[in-house]
């Protein structure tokens, strides 16, 4: 276990609240798109993830990983990662409506988990691995923030 221990540092911290805003505004897309617009489960899943991917790339990169990397090739890495937890969500959420019958709305609430797991070991693993540290501030014991 002491060797994944630097997959969850300081950034989960970051991530957690970048996906906790992008999970407020994409969850009142999605219920917003079935309530007024009479979408299914699947088309209203699709449209609030699909609007909120440039937001979560750019908060994701600049804040959270604190990448210097190539912003393409780390967008086309984020959108393979996404395209991934998009999948684990929507299985999730059909599978909780559909096997377990829980209530639609609750269960786009639970394919939450599996999209945040998927979405950050991929992004931290995977899309953004080109820190900033040349441009991270020294702290007084001399490590980086």
């Amino acid at each position: 276990m002491a060797g994944l221990a630097h997959l969850f540092d300081h950034r989960l911290g970051r991530f957690i609240l970048v996906g906790l805003c992008n999970s407020a505004l994409g969850l009142l897309v999605i219920f917003g798109c079935k309530a007024y617009l009479g979408l299914g489960d699947a088309a209203a899943n699709a449209t609030g993830y699909a609007l909120l991917i440039a937001l979560s790339f750019l908060l994701n990169r600049q804040w959270t990983f604190e990448d210097g990397g190539d912003p393409a090739g780390s967008l086309l890495r984020f959108v393979l990662v996404l395209a991934a937890a998009y999948l684990a969500n929507l299985a999730t959420t059909l599978a909780a409506i559909d096997l377990l019958a829980v209530d639609d709305y609750l269960a786009h609430v639970a394919g939450i988990g599996p999209y945040a797991a998927v979405g950050y070991l991929g992004s931290r693993i995977f899309v953004f691995r080109s820190p900033r540290s040349s441009l991270r501030c020294p702290r007084p014991d001399g490590t980086l923030r």
